[in-house]
């Protein structure tokens, strides 16, 4: 059999196209393309299967691959052709039907069927085009100047079969011998006719005289127009923030059936939660930060339905269980404390009962041996944990290093932890269950869930304890200062050793990922500039503050040399102290501080060896607290300007944020000042931007073809100017959150946002709307006139008429997504609001460790009964083409 592959690629001279074929099982093949005329590559390969998977890729004259497609070409061939003249278009991702063919569309669009093309042996040209469309009532067909293809007449139609989900098919004859113009179109069926053609410049293509021969017009990228595109507006929550009359103190994955139906009724097609994994660390408060879980695979136990197990609770329990239940369940925060605790004593209470019947259950079973590469090393760690009454498994007495031979024996009947790590295995078997029942009850009712990944895990996790290779366990991740926090955050995870994990071609996300798209149909990557580079600190720091961006490319001692910076070591990067300075942080306290610090011989101090860092003074201080001098100590140790790595023996550097507002640049010479503020500005705005742009694309691409989740990334903060590049790119979604914009404006416009955005007016680490209305009068003032529009002066309190302004300024725009916290949609009824505002917000990422305990004021079942008020939300998302 003979292809004849055609594609239109505009090169630079010495570069070329390749053609990559990929079978089953086999090495691809790699097929060089040989350049005719006007931009036109061909290239001809004999293949000898009725299907194919191709790619193109451009290299330069030495075969160093410059670009190629991350979305690969599928064909079918008839089987009665032997030759195929195939014409392309260059595969990009960021085509509308490479984002839409994902899980949100395959759930709104669930009844598809798909139809066969006919291929007959008269047919000369077969027309095959990518278009996932929203609306099941629509069809692709196609018309074009010869009379064969209609001669332009929307009556003469040719109709396309829809071969698999948003792949159009239909082969033709075409006897006409001469130039052939086309385009493709709308078809209604509901209307029985044409409702629209794609923009832009007709298709052409060329007569096919030979008979044996088969032109196949291979076309992406449908030219819809705006309106065409799925859009969907949806309801941010956190399971855990979900009340109704079946919880116990916290919201439950059964829960998330009824928010579904008010999603349902309110016209809403996406629901959006906060990570679900399993955070049990020490059975405390702090274990209710979502984004530290000791496993990226296992569900917390927190969102189990003990109602729902399958099998009942012990008789002697049920009223004990009914009393706990009524106490947590008219609290108006969560007690985790009391809700992990109770659910445990009940699920041992289920588990011992029931345990021979357990043992025997076939599902349980299989669900072990086909979750067991993460399931028996989560199970010997939450063993092990509870043993040691710690998860940091340095502090264990055995199995302190993770072997899996000698773990495996946690799983056999022999062992004395056999029960326990059953348990656990148990507990995840029914978190599973419940969860999988409920997004299939949310499918049935054509909404799509949303999930959260985390950017790092938790230091003392099973991924740490099982896999530490793939970690950068002597740093930690956070990030730089921004509005939220003027120090930086630390947010105490490890950092990802990349190189390991490119290795093996990114196996442990790819799992992941796999692991993920069970359940949810689109995914939010927490702070995705992680993937370009994460603001990494030295586990000597305590605040982000003293962190650097990795990888990055640093300042050596030859750029000071060139500058002619007078570098010095301890004058650069070590804490500057003089009498001023130590006056400044200390006041009348100065001499508490010289318990802590040396006089040098040059009037200046330094810290004592035994507290030159935030981490020894963090831990002094916990053993002989010292009152207020101890953030005062903390926050100078910080007073550097550059800030040191070790790289390859050698000492690199990198500006401190924010140097120019330190006390030691304030005593430097001004032409140091300028020399070291221009070197900071090149580190920060310039030289970093090719690096990042390089690991972004080394990391993405395999991580989106991985999954079919459509992928939202959350790039907020300091944005390098290389993401949104990447961004577009790659199709991934942006996060645009109106107070937070990214150029130099009070507010981001929602008007101004294109296709490939989410649009939000506040988000979980924000204050709620009531709130930040107000937080600053002066600027809710420049947002009253300026962005709402609105004369005269503020009102004290976010009004329910302007709260609606708001929302539908989110709504009426192109962005593909429009989803708002529920705190968003409740502001919006004078009735429904919470009379305590402050209860509502979600987490303040200044104060770390925070109490995530938010919980609905208002019960599912009451919320779904709001008649008035829902139709309202429908009629909003319904006349803003949102469906």
């Amino acid at each position: 059999m003979k292809l004849y592959f055609n594609i239109g690629y505009s090169a630079k001279i010495g570069e070329g196209l390749q053609v990559i074929i990929t079978d089953e099982g086999a090495v691809s093949k790699t097929h060089k393309m040989f350049y005719t005329e006007n931009g036109l590559w061909k290239c001809e390969v004999d293949y000898f299967s009725k299907t194919i998977t191709y790619q193109y890729r451009l290299v330069d004259e030495k075969g160093n691959v410059l670009k190629e497609e991350f979305v690969a070409h599928h064909l079918n061939f008839p089987h009665n052709y032997k030759e195929f003249l195939i014409f392309d278009e260059w595969n990009n991702k960021n085509f509308p039907e490479n984002y839409l063919d994902n899980k949100i569309l395959y759930n709104k669009l669930n009844h598809f069927i798909p139809e066969k093309a006919i291929v007959l042996k008269k047919h000369t040209h077969l027309f095959r085009i990518e278009v996932p469309i929203y609306n099941p009532d629509w069809k692709i067909v196609l018309f074009g100047s010869t009379e064969s293809l209609g001669g332009w007449d929307y009556e003469k139609v040719i109709h396309l079969s829809q071969i698999d989900f948003g792949v159009w098919e239909a082969s033709v004859e075409i006897p006409e011998d001469e130039f052939i113009q086309y385009k493709y179109c709308i078809y209604d069926k509901g209307l029985g006719k044409v409702i629209d053609v794609e923009t832009g410049e007709n298709r052409f293509t060329v007569p096919n005289l030979q008979n044996d021969v088969l032109q196949i017009l291979s076309n992406h990228y449908f030219k819809f127009k705006a309106y065409q595109m799925y859009h969907a507006a949806g309801v941010a929550v956190p399971v855990f923030s979900l009340r109704s009359e079946d919880g116990f103190g916290v919201g439950e994955f059964a829960d998330m059936k009824k928010l579904a139906e008010w999603a349902n009724e309110t016209n809403l097609g996406i629901i959006q939660i906060l990570p679900i994994n399993d955070t049990t660390a020490n059975y405390s408060w702090t274990d209710s930060y979502p984004y530290a879980a000791v496993s990226v695979y296992a569900l917390h136990p927190q969102y189990i339905s003990l109602e729902n197990l399958d099998f009942a609770l012990p008789e002697d329990l049920v009223e004990g269980f009914q009393s706990e239940k009524a106490e947590l369940n008219g609290l108006e925060l969560i007690d985790y404390e009391k809700v992990i605790a109770g659910k445990w004593k009940y699920l041992k209470a289920v588990f011992t009962l029931e345990k021979t019947k357990i043992y025997k259950d076939r599902n349980f079973k299989k669900f072990i041996k086909d979750n067991e590469s993460w399931l028996i090393p989560y199970c010997a760690f939450c063993v092990l944990r509870d043993k040691y009454k710690t998860p940091n498994f340095n502090e264990w007495k055995t199995h302190k290093k993770y072997i899996a031979g000698k773990i495996a024996p946690f799983f056999s009947s022999k062992s004395k932890d056999y029960d326990d790590s059953m348990l656990h295995a148990w507990v995840q078997f029914q978190l599973h269950k419940q969860l999988k029942e409920t997004i299939d009850y949310i499918h049935s009712l054509g909404v799509s869930v949303k999930g959260d990944l985390p950017i790092g895990i938790y230091r003392y996790s099973v991924e740490a304890w099982a896999e530490p290779e793939l970690f950068g366990m002597d740093f930690q991740a956070g990030a730089p200062p921004d509005q939220f926090t003027e120090l930086g955050q630390n947010w105490e995870f490890p950092t990802y050793n990349w190189e390991a994990m490119k290795k093996d071609d990114y196996r442990w996300w790819k799992n992941r990922f796999k692991a993920l798209e069970q359940y949810f149909d689109a995914m939010r990557i927490d702070h995705i500039l992680g993937f370009f580079r994460i603001w990494r600190m030295p586990i000597s720091a305590t605040q982000g503050i003293l962190g650097y961006f990795h990888p990055a490319v640093p300042i050596v001692l030859e750029e000071f040399k060139a500058l002619n910076i007078p570098f010095d070591f301890d004058r650069y990067c070590k804490p500057f102290i003089n009498d001023r300075i130590l006056w400044k942080y200390f006041g009348e306290e100065s001499g508490k501080a010289l318990e802590f610090i040396n006089k040098n011989i040059n009037g200046t101090y330094s810290f004592k060896e035994e507290f030159d860092t935030q981490r020894k003074l963090t831990n002094y201080f916990k053993k002989k607290p010292q009152g207020s001098i101890e953030e005062k100590l903390i926050s100078l140790c910080a007073n550097v300007l550059f800030l040191v790595e070790e790289r390859n023996g050698k000492k690199v550097y990198h500006p401190r944020f924010n140097v120019y507002n330190t006390d030691s640049y304030e005593y430097l010479s001004d032409w140091e000042k300028t020399s070291i503020y221009n070197l900071y500005h090149d580190y920060f705005f310039k030289r970093q931007d090719r690096l990042w742009y390089e690991k972004a694309m080394e990391k993405l691409p395999m991580l989106l073809n991985a999954t079919k989740m459509l992928i939202c990334g959350e790039d907020l903060g300091m944005v390098p100017s290389c993401v949104p590049v990447v961004m577009d790119e790659l199709g991934i979604i942006a996060l645009k959150v109106q107070r937070m914009p990214s150029d130099d404006v009070p507010f981001y416009n929602p008007n101004y946002a294109n296709y490939m955005n989410v649009v939000t007016a506040s988000s979980h680490d924000s204050s709620t709307l009531r709130q930040w209305w107000k937080e600053d009068p002066e600027l809710t003032q420049k947002y009253f006139n300026w962005q709402l529009v609105q004369y005269g002066k503020a009102p004290e309190n976010l009004e329910v008429h302007l709260a609606e302004i708001i929302m539908k300024q989110h709504l009426y725009n192109d962005a593909m997504l429009a989803i708002f916290p529920l705190q968003e949609f409740l502001a919006t009824d004078e009735e429904l609001m919470n009379p305590k505002m402050d209860n509502e917000r979600i987490n303040d990422p200044a104060v770390f460790p925070h109490y995530w305990r938010y919980r609905m004021h208002l019960k599912l079942e009451d919320l779904i009964e709001k008649t008035s008020f829902n139709q309202k939300i429908s009629n909003w998302v319904k006349d803003s083409g949102r469906k």
